[in-house]
């Protein structure tokens, strides 16, 4: 079986529950703005990017020191003890702060409809970091299927108590009965029980643990762990913190939250192509590694971003041909925001590739410039946002979005050359690139034009669709033919 072959064909076990996570979380999204308003799906959008942010304030890198040490230390039963009891009792000191911040933060997000949001938010975060290095534990045991378990436990928890709430419960009388006061609130009770519900589950990591804290260890794994969190955070910036300032920098504080909300859900239109790239980065990240002893690495490397690019050149196009069906997977309220999604698309096509050049600063053990490109992109995300959301408002965010990635991208490729260069068929990927305009101006001139608006082929008429399809099935076999010689290499 060809290399790449190989590559298409893995599954990452590990990646499963993510990937399929975030895939549930794009089932609800039409249900979530169908029934909330613009501003409070705002609040949905708003605080699970803090929730994002924050998560990493709350594990500080302690993650992957915990894999460190435990390769390096002897005693991996003390490595588990002191990771764990370092972030239970941060995590308790960090949930104080928050509650006895809970009114200031209220008045400050305008949240004081929605009180019991930190509260949620505060049982999230702490749960969530309980079961971080029990899940780590999991993977550095070699133990994939009680990990999946586990994680798909949460997810199917958290998505069938949010389908009852918004579905059922405004059907039902008494207790169990839909409260309107409440509202968005229902979606994070739900990720709530379902933290809760993860960590009883794997309470048998905690009982089985020996509590001992070693503090002369836990003083090693600090200084390892610490760098880790501005790497994090630099890389929540750039995925989530727009949603955040969008908040404070709107010109009209007053629909803030509704321009949040058509944000955030014409956003999640984009994971059509993010959930391709996280599954690719699961499966190909140990493929790259594997690879580096073969003395073809560099050419199959080279081949794979090629096939990489035009998959996602087609994802690109097929949403975009068909946006006027795509559209129907956010509310009526939230399609003014759609403008945002060929932006978005092209940002994380840039992110794809990055992932791709990275392996050039991991083979090389120079992940500091990784950390330089990461911190320079969250540099350049502020920068934009700062500028432009004033101005333009959300467009600004998927600008910056766009231009981050794409800094990201060009400059890991700059440095990649220099360090470990991989010979990249940039001519091949611009040939692809110019296919796809080619075939998107036809649909536009053939399908979205007015000229052809109330003809033969508009968009939502039957020979529309099917101009589309024919248009999409052209692409396909054509990056087939530019692509077959290297998937069989």
């Amino acid at each position: 079986m060809s290399t790449i072959k190989k590559l298409a064909g893995q599954t990452a076990v590990y990646g499963l529950s993510s990937v399929l996570g975030r895939m549930l979380n794009y089932m609800l999204t039409p249900i979530l703005t169908n029934f909330f308003l613009p501003a409070e799906y705002g609040i949905n959008t708003e605080v699970f990017a803090y929730i994002s942010f924050l998560n990493v304030v709350f594990t500080y890198g302690m993650e992957t020191a915990f894999f460190r040490f435990s390769k390096s230390e002897n005693d991996k039963q003390k490595v588990f003890a002191t990771a764990n009891i370092s972030l239970l009792i941060s995590s308790v000191v960090f949930c104080i702060v928050l509650m006895v911040l809970a009114p200031y933060i209220n008045s400050k997000l305008h949240y004081e409809a929605h009180h019991e949001i930190i509260w949620c938010l505060c049982g999230i975060l702490f749960f969530d970091t309980l079961v971080a290095i029990p899940f780590n534990r999991l993977r550095l045991e070699n133990k994939p299927m009680p990990f999946v378990f586990f994680r798909l436990t949460n997810i199917g928890i958290n998505f069938s108590l949010t389908l009852f709430f918004i579905k059922i419960a405004p059907q039902l009388s008494g207790f169990f009965s839909y409260r309107p006061q409440i509202g968005i609130s229902y979606v994070f009770m739900a990720n709530l029980i379902a933290s809760l519900i993860t960590f009883l589950l794997m309470t048998k990591q905690w009982a089985n643990m020996k509590w001992q804290f070693d503090y002369a260890l836990w003083k090693k794994m600090m200084p390892y762990a610490l760098p880790l969190l501005i790497v994090g955070l630099g890389g929540m910036v750039n995925e989530t913190f727009d949603r955040i300032l969008l908040n404070f920098l709107l010109p009209d504080a007053s629909t803030a939250k509704a321009q949040i909300g058509i944000y955030g859900a014409c956003y999640k239109i984009s994971l059509i192509i993010t959930m391709f790239v996280q599954a690719f980065r699961m499966a190909g990240e140990p493929f790259f590694f594997s690879q580096s002893e073969n003395k073809d690495a560099k050419q199959i490397y080279a081949r794979v971003m090629q096939v990489f690019t035009a998959v996602c050149l087609l994802i690109v196009f097929g949403t975009m041909i068909f946006i006027d069906e795509v559209k129907y997977f956010v509310g009526p309220q939230y399609r003014y925001g759609l403008q945002v999604v060929p932006i978005l698309l092209l940002a994380n096509v840039c992110l794809g590739i990055y992932y791709n050049l990275t392996i050039w600063y991991k083979l090389t053990n120079q992940t500091l410039m990784g950390t330089y490109i990461t911190l320079g992109g969250a540099a350049i995300t502020l920068f934009l946002n700062f500028l432009l959301i004033p101005k333009i408002g959300f467009m600004g965010s998927a600008w910056a979005t766009l231009v981050c990635y794409a800094s990201m991208m060009i400059a890991s490729y700059l440095l990649g050359q220099k360090y470990y260069p991989v010979h990249y068929p940039l001519k091949n990927i611009f040939l692809q690139t110019l296919v796809i305009a080619a075939l998107y101006g036809i649909s536009i001139v053939l399908v979205k034009s007015t000229f052809f608006a109330s003809g033969l082929f508009a968009a939502h008429s039957a020979a529309g669709i099917i101009c589309c399809c024919m248009l999409f099935f052209t692409a396909t076999i054509i990056f087939w033919r530019m692509n077959k010689s290297l998937i069989h290499l």
